[in-house]
């Protein structure tokens, strides 16, 4: 029986072309969508190179200031505030220093670029895990000492020397200075807000190190739980040594508040500005994009809905006939739910098709420097989930309201009243 109302479905579909293109371009272009924008979210907050470990870490990027004039600052740490409140935290197996990018100027075979560059300290090495193609990374020793030395892209050095091999070792220009490079690691996409460069050099030279004790500067610090079941135990630390930080201008600042976050939870608290609680956003971030979602589905499936009616309308010949040779409804309801099933299918896998191909088209293009997105096959399965809960939502209305023609009017082909 199942294979019957499966060729009946097939036939249906290939008589009914210009309705076929309509139901498959809404169910496939939707999943289409939704597809990228999880593409985007894995390469954001998932688990990739060099941030392999993202579970066990918390990132602290910024310290928010309420003015007692009702004035409010953002801004990142100073070196100072990581030495003497983050570092000293218990629960951390490690704790890494880094900036954010900074733009300079060199010149590579007569070519002006324009290089991001991070600060870092050496434990940012350790907290990450970069895939060294050339030489190693720069050590505690050296950035205490402020040696000028380097970590560069391949981009980079494929820039300056054509390789990436035997480049550890040489100097390179950046900017006024001359660094010594002390290895090449894989090119970051930019999206990966903690470890994306093109140059990483000690924090011990940036312009804005200082060792004079203030809370404010251009520094964000990154925990290393030792596994993931110590991570809520390392939040939960954090908040309670904000607690003890003294606030510096009691005069001036009201309150201070800064929080260590997952990676997506520390984006998620800028944009729904919760910066002065310890509620991160999440909650109404993940709402916000489920009701988003949903919306964004429930638009084919009401256009299915109504191209549904429409199709069994003028089927009403078809559905006489089979009425009066004996169909029961609950047969002809189980054949037209097949029948939307088998096109939430097709749409689903053409829709697997085009995001496959989107994401090509965006990773050829580097619109985004250095990202290379990939397809989430654990957001393709929901999306067919949902495609299909959907497509069963379409077609029971259509489907129930077909099977109660009158057989006589069917046959008529006026699409008169249910029985």
């Amino acid at each position: 029986m199942l294979l019957s109302y499966l060729k009946i479905a097939w036939k249906v579909l290939l008589r009914r072309k210009f309705f076929t293109f309509i139901s498959l371009f809404g169910i496939s272009f939707t999943l289409m969508i939704m597809l990228v924008v999880m593409a985007f979210v894995n390469h954001v907050s998932g688990g990739h190179a060099p941030e392999k470990r993202i579970d066990q870490m918390l990132f602290v990027n910024l310290l928010h200031q309420q003015h007692r004039d009702g004035g409010n600052m953002n801004a990142p740490m100073s070196a100072d505030f990581i030495d003497r409140y983050v570092r000293t935290m218990k629960t951390p197996a490690m704790v890494g220093l880094t900036s954010m990018t900074s733009s300079a100027t060199s010149f590579a075979n007569n070519e002006s670029l324009t290089l991001d560059v991070r600060y870092t300290d050496g434990n940012y090495w350790k907290v990450t895990d970069f895939n060294f193609l050339d030489g190693r990374a720069f050590t505690a020793q050296e950035v205490g000492q402020a040696d000028r030395v380097c970590v560069i892209n391949e981009h980079t050095a494929r820039a300056f020397f054509g390789t990436t091999q035997g480049v550890s070792g040489r100097d390179i220009e950046i900017g006024v200075h001359r660094y010594r490079i002390t290895g090449v690691v894989p090119d970051v996409p930019v999206i990966r807000i903690y470890s994306s460069a093109d140059v990483w050099v000690p924090y011990t030279l940036s312009t804005s190190y200082s060792k004079a004790a203030k809370l404010d500067g251009e520094f964000m610090a990154i925990l290393l739980a030792a596994d993931s079941k110590q991570v809520p135990a390392m939040r939960a630390e954090f908040a309670q040594v904000m607690r003890r930080v003294e606030i510096p201008d009691p005069k001036l600042v009201k309150t201070l508040h800064c929080h260590a976050d997952p990676a997506l939870a520390s984006i998620t608290r800028q944009i729904t500005g919760h910066t002065d609680t310890e509620d991160d956003g999440m909650g109404i971030f993940l709402l916000g994009c489920s009701v988003l979602g949903l919306l964004f589905m429930l638009l084919p499936a009401l256009n299915l809905v109504n191209l549904n009616v429409t199709r069994i309308m003028e089927r009403a010949s078809e559905i006489g006939v089979r009425k009066a040779f004996g169909a029961s409804g609950g047969t002809l309801v189980a054949q037209f739910l097949v029948e939307n099933v088998v096109l939430a299918v097709l749409g689903g896998l053409l829709g697997l098709g085009l995001a496959a191909g989107a994401l090509q088209l965006l990773n050829d293009s580097h619109f985004i420097a250095y990202s290379q997105f990939s397809l989430s096959w654990w957001a393709f399965g929901w999306g067919m989930v949902l495609a299909l809960v959907f497509g069963l939502m379409s077609g029971v209305y259509p489907a129930w309201k077909m099977s109660r023609l009158n057989p006589v009017d069917a046959l008529r082909g006026s699409g008169g009243g249910p029985q």
